[in-house]
């Protein structure tokens, strides 16, 4: 019969086991912690431009802009680091909604770039 003593894992391996799992939790923690920070600087900055979105919206006719538009839209606001800037935004996306406005047939609106008919 053969003696199984001495099969276990040396001290050295145990302590080296023990100091990765404590640096990978510690990349963890500070990982999901950036992670959140951004998480709610992004919530913030599109929920601002969400809200403008949808006071445009209420405008809206038939003829609208197309999905993609209002994403650029929310792009655009959300990247504006000044007033001017938001503005500039808003009355960019403002003349884009008054151009689909101006079409009161499908036709006319799928014609019109940047615009679909609801």
């Amino acid at each position: 019969m053969v003696s199984k003593k001495g099969q276990s894992l040396s001290l050295n391996a145990i302590i080296i086991a023990a100091l990765a799992l404590i640096v990978l939790v510690v990349l963890a923690v500070l990982f999901i912690g950036k992670t959140t920070d951004t998480a709610e600087g992004v919530e913030k900055a599109s929920g601002e431009a969400s809200l403008e979105l949808t006071k445009m919206k209420v405008r809206y006719g038939d003829c609208h802009p197309a999905d993609s538009m209002e994403k650029d839209f929310l792009k655009a606001y959300a990247d504006s680091a000044t007033a001017d800037e938001k503005d500039r935004a808003k009355r960019d996306f403002q003349e884009i909604v008054n151009d689909c406005k101006r079409s009161d047939e499908k036709a006319t609106c799928d014609q019109t770039s940047g615009c679909k008919w609801q």
